[in-house]
């Protein structure tokens, strides 16, 4: 199954079309490609490098929560969402430390700012986690995933928990063609601290099976995919878990999939590894519902990785 993520990788590099981005990093990009991965032979916990299976976990958790605020990922050292908090918070008048405009191309170029922006950003982390009025007003990310997920907002003023929804909707009408939950509202965008990559979910149900579609309009190949192929199969187990059904497919559908340049080098060393043994899933089957799963109810077994592969993330 890894294979398939790894031929995105090679296409990418071979024939990826040389594009600007809003990051100001640039990168090869392709549009529209797909992967599948057939969940009951595996859990897809990429190999050639390790994917750190607890930030993936409790991301998703937070997701499951309704949670917007990085409070929750901090508290459980997860800091993959940390630089796009911070980015509101030196934009804000509250704000009264050195410039931090274009931090995160800043910090890998000048190590002299580096030294500050990290001092700055451990600063921040302790405010979130010791601070409750701090967290509330700089923790929050806007109407993010777990916002849209749980609590659409509606005209009226009334709510929507999409993924319930969904999931009772799995139990009583598995042939429905709406078993979709939706990220992308339209009228949040513009207050969200990044607008969802992945924009829409959708299931299928055959033959006792739960499967699994995503939509993402933008796609970071090298650190941003592994981790939502890991989490929306996750997510997937989870739901086939309440809903009494096995696993089927995560089918994985991308808009702009794209290498970041800073990536090129990093990609590459990845496709010179040899795949190995994909690891299994363990979940407290003690736990019904996926929302009442907890950190300790969720384990990966038998994962035997190569090492990680650093890389700047693109702010």
């Amino acid at each position: 199954m890894e294979e398939s993520y790894l031929a995105l990788g090679r296409e990418i590099l071979t024939k990826g079309h040389e594009k600007t981005d809003r990051t100001g990093t640039g990168t090869k990009s392709l549009f529209g490609y797909q992967m599948r991965f057939d969940l009951s032979k595996g859990f897809p916990l990429l190999t050639t490098k390790r994917v750190p299976f607890s930030l993936v976990k409790s991301e998703l958790l937070w997701f499951l929560k309704g949670d917007t605020n990085i409070k929750y990922l901090i508290e459980n050292n997860n800091h993959i969402w940390d630089e796009w908090a911070f980015e509101r918070y030196v934009k804000s008048e509250d704000y009264k430390g050195p410039d931090m405009t274009d931090f995160g191309r800043r910090c890998l170029v000048d190590d002299a700012f580096n030294e500050v922006y990290q001092k700055e950003t451990t600063l921040f982390i302790e405010n979130i986690l010791h601070d409750d009025e701090f967290a509330k007003k700089y923790g929050e990310l806007g109407n993010i995933y777990g916002s849209q997920w749980r609590r659409w907002k509606t005209s009226t003023g009334d709510t929507i928990d999409q993924l319930r929804d969904v999931i009772d909707m799995i139990r009583t009408t598995p042939d429905s063609r709406r078993l979709i939950v939706s990220a992308w509202n339209p009228e949040d965008v513009p207050s969200m601290a990044l607008p969802p990559c992945h924009t829409l979910f959708q299931f299928y149900v055959a033959d006792g099976k739960l499967s699994c579609q995503l939509y993402q309009r933008s796609a970071d190949v090298f650190l941003g995919v592994p981790f939502n192929i890991a989490s929306y199969a996750l997510l997937t187990h989870l739901i086939a878990h309440e809903t009494n059904l096995e696993v089927g497919e995560f089918v994985h559908t991308l808009g702009d999939a794209h290498l970041y340049s800073n990536h090129i080098e990093q990609m590459t060393e990845q496709l010179s590894r040899k795949q190995r043994e994909l690891p299994t899933l363990w979940l407290n089957k003690e736990k019904q519902s996926v929302f009442d799963f907890d950190m300790d109810d969720i384990k990966i077994e038998g994962y035997q990785p190569h090492p990680s592969i650093k890389a700047p993330i693109a702010v």
